[in-house]
């Protein structure tokens, strides 16, 4: 409390700094316990303004009593607007001064007039005159002056910026969280509101039910599309699940339990479905995405934007802005020369315009984050069905190249800050927000055909015809009024900039995501083949094999893209063969895959399952030619770079560490005994496990861990009908046969030779036997 008392006070040691320190602790102390003191109003006036110089409170104990008497119910409130005033413009520069630096962290010591405003009562007087309408009891509410609330609001969202706690001492007060919401039916009003709500939301300990609010439904149509894209902010944080970590790291046994501890629908789930409720929301948030945004221009905008926004980190502040730019009257004749210099500098003509553009990016990332949680919900049919309807995708592709990719100079890249990844700007976020949309958009869905065009669609029909292959069902029933427009589709425009990118990009990562979500699914050979004639397999080994990246993110995306582009197709592996046309480039592309199992394993999946088919076409001239000249097919056909790769997948993992992003490599080892168990050769299999781990010297412990790991298997994903027709779709076997080989692989009877615990000798069983008991 040194700042509070004042290091220049002269009483040291003495009584009088012990009346400030006990004025100071006994406050502090009510807010803990409830007892005593609970606002400076308490204290005698004379008291205060003894004390206020020496403890360098800044007037604010005396202010805040003068608002106190002058705020009772049934007063004139002019009066104390004009002592908020005051108050607000000493706590106003903190506020700024937190804004504008570098995110202090929030103490006494460096917001004191903050603090003591808090300290003596100030942030609950304001709750309190805020929501004095709603305590009345005559039917026709009093109206506050709406200058009074907007100063309340402002007031309130600075302490909450610079004094830690406030934020959470509000967030606990339901009733006013959900008086709050009523107050955004004032469009004068709202944009306070707004900032406030959503600093409050962050920090709630228990989500808000948005059924909680008062007429939400009404609330939300009266909205005007600026509003509801503020509002969007808000939205995001009451339908995404809490985050509590990357959810790729959480292990799945961890998952599994809180999903049985919570069978019911979370929150977020019952808001999402609240949202959908709504008449006309989805309509208006799809208009909001693909409304058009005036271009800028000058070669220095995008540095511009980028200055902008290292302050501007809020919409909401950055409404305010615009409104005040807006509304700004014109400078008198009599300004001084610096002030007419400042109004008529470059800086101020380019504001608005750059503020336009930022601020619609800023718009459309929140509402794209929206639609793709909700995209993710347990409605997605419902909201597929809405987002195709209204016409989002060919939007979306009408903007592409005009304001989602516009295309710049390599003088006029933005490099942001020291990390030239970094996802904070407004252009980066719209981006990867956009593709994020994409991915989830065509992931395992038939709508994915709405990212192509009528020509290209054409283009899918030719290539099924020409191999004399069916077409694709969703292709067959996809409604053509509803693709996209132009030239080209959202799907090839990705790929164009993608090949653009630079070699460790991070969009590289997204694009590379929404384009294997167009693959994933049932294998399409057109689909592969639209993709492949584009040049995307020649693109995607030239990054892993020649571009020098080192992104291990990226090079899982493109792993996992190649897997979904290369499986069951000839043709792709023919190419393939092609283009890693010496052992250099074949060895390395190798190094990259050994180099990290965990990232590479959908590959080597697919390349199994591939090599299995193709073996079985040997009345095919083109697949007997092509299996004896890829060096990728012959690598794999040969059984000791089979067994290394299962003795890796199994050994990597064990069911304490298994999470979503490492569970593949459980089902790619599952893969290659199944296709062993086809050909009976699964006792082989299992031997050499048995033989690795004598020689290793470590016997029992690769098939007990394997033993786990099917046991987990078991559980996970006799539960879960998703999962199960991914693995099924992806793999072309039929459930039935995985769910058969791993009751077989699990047996107990120890003469079965396609049993584990046939190959686990006596003493080293069930190592690890109560590591999934309950």
């Amino acid at each position: 409390m040194a700042t509070l008392l004042g290091s220049d006070s002269p009483c040291i040691g003495g009584k009088r700094r012990n009346d400030n320190s006990n004025i100071i602790s006994k406050f502090t102390a009510s807010k803990i316990t409830g007892q005593g003191f609970s606002r400076g109003t308490e204290l005698p006036v004379g008291l205060l303004q003894e004390r206020d110089k020496r403890a360098k409170w800044h007037g604010i104990p005396p202010l805040l009593q003068k608002l106190y008497e002058s705020s009772h119910p049934n007063s004139d409130l002019s009066h104390a607007h004009s002592f908020l005033k005051v108050l607000s413009s000493q706590l106003s520069m903190e506020a700024m001064s937190f804004v504008t630096e570098d995110r202090k962290t929030a103490q006494e010591s460096t917001f004191p007039n903050t603090h003591t405003f808090d300290l003596f009562g100030g942030v609950d007087l304001l709750v309190e005159i805020l929501m004095r309408p709603t305590l009345t009891m005559q039917k026709k509410k009093p109206k506050m002056n709406d200058d009074l609330v907007k100063d309340c609001l402002s007031v309130l969202y600075n302490c909450c910026i610079c004094t830690e706690g406030v934020t959470k001492s509000l967030a606990a007060r339901d009733d006013f969280v959900l008086f709050l919401f009523t107050l955004m039916t004032n469009k004068k009003t709202f944009l306070q509101t707004a900032t406030l709500i959503e600093d409050i939301l962050g920090v709630k300990k228990e989500m808000i039910q948005l059924d909680g609010i008062p007429n939400l439904s009404g609330l939300v149509q009266s909205f005007d599309q600026q509003q509801l894209a503020n509002f969007c902010r808000i939205l995001s944080v009451t339908i995404s699940e809490p985050d509590v970590g990357n959810d790729d790291k959480h292990t799945l046994l961890a998952k599994n339990a809180q999903q049985k501890r919570n069978a019911s629908p979370s929150r977020a789930e019952v808001n999402q479905v609240t949202l959908l409720n709504i008449p006309g929301f989805i309509e208006r948030l799809c208009k909001l995405a693909t409304r058009k945004v005036s271009e800028a221009t000058g070669a220095n905008f995008l540095q511009e934007l980028e200055d902008w926004y290292t302050w501007l980190d809020n919409a909401l502040v950055l409404d305010a802005l615009m409104q005040m730019a807006t509304e700004e009257p014109e400078q008198s004749s009599t300004e001084s020369s610096d002030e007419s210099s400042l109004a008529t500098s470059p800086l101020r003509h380019r504001l608005p315009q750059s503020m336009k553009i930022v601020h619609e990016i800023m718009y459309k990332v929140e509402v794209l984050y929206v639609l793709c949680v909700l995209l993710m919900g347990r409605q997605r049919n419902q909201v597929h069905k809405m987002l195709a309807e209204f016409r989002l995708i060919p939007g979306l592709n009408n903007l592409f190249d005009k304001l989602i990719w516009r295309k710049y100079t390599a003088s006029n890249h933005v490099v942001h800050g020291q990390n030239e990844n970094c996802d904070c700007s407004p252009e980066i976020s719209f981006k990867i927000q956009f593709l994020r949309l994409l991915q989830s958009f065509s992931d395992h869905h038939e709508n994915k055909y709405l990212l192509l065009n009528s020509q290209e669609l054409n283009e899918l029909s030719a290539i099924s015809m020409k191999a004399n292959i069916p077409e694709v069902e969703a292709l067959v029933n996809t409604d053509r009024t509803l693709v996209c427009d132009g030239k080209k589709g959202l799907l090839t425009r990705i790929l164009t900039v993608m090949k653009r990118e630079p070699p460790d990009s991070s969009f590289r990562f997204w694009q590379a995501r929404a384009v294997e979500s167009f693959l994933r699914g049932a294998t399409s050979y057109a689909d592969q083949m639209f993709l492949l004639k584009r040049g995307l397999l020649e693109h995607i080994l030239f990054c892993i094999i020649d571009s020098g990246c080192t992104s291990r993110d990226v090079l899982q995306s493109y792993f996992d893209l190649l897997g979904e582009l290369m499986k069951f197709n000839i043709d792709a592996f023919k190419r393939f063969n092609k283009y890693v046309n010496t052992p250099e480039k074949f060895q390395t592309f190798l190094t990259q895959i050994n180099s990290s199992l965990v990232d590479s394993n959908m590959l080597v999946r697919c390349i199994v399952l591939s090599l299995d088919r193709f073996e079985s076409q040997t009345e095919d001239v083109k697949v007997v030619e092509v299996l004896s000249e890829c060096c990728l097919l012959s690598y794999m056909a040969r059984v000791e770079n089979r067994l290394s790769f299962l003795f890796r997948l199994i050994n990597i993992i064990n069911v304490q560490t298994l999470t979503q992003e490492n569970v593949s490599c459980l089902n790619t080892s599952l893969v290659i005994l199944m296709l062993a168990r086809r050909k009976a050769k699964l006792p082989f299999y299992l031997n050499a496990l048995r033989e690795k781990e004598y020689a290793d010297k470590y016997p029992g412990c690769l098939l007990n861990n394997f033993h786990n790991l099917l046991r987990f298997w078991q559980r996970h994903y006799l539960n879960k009908d998703k999962d199960s027709t991914c693995l099924e779709n992806s793999s072309c076997i039929p459930f039935s046969y995985w769910k058969e080989t791993v009751s077989v692989l699990l047996g107990i009877d120890r003469t079965s030779l396609c049993a584990i615990s046939s190959y686990i000798d006596e003493p080293f069983m069930d190592l690890d036997r109560d590591l999934l008991e309950d």
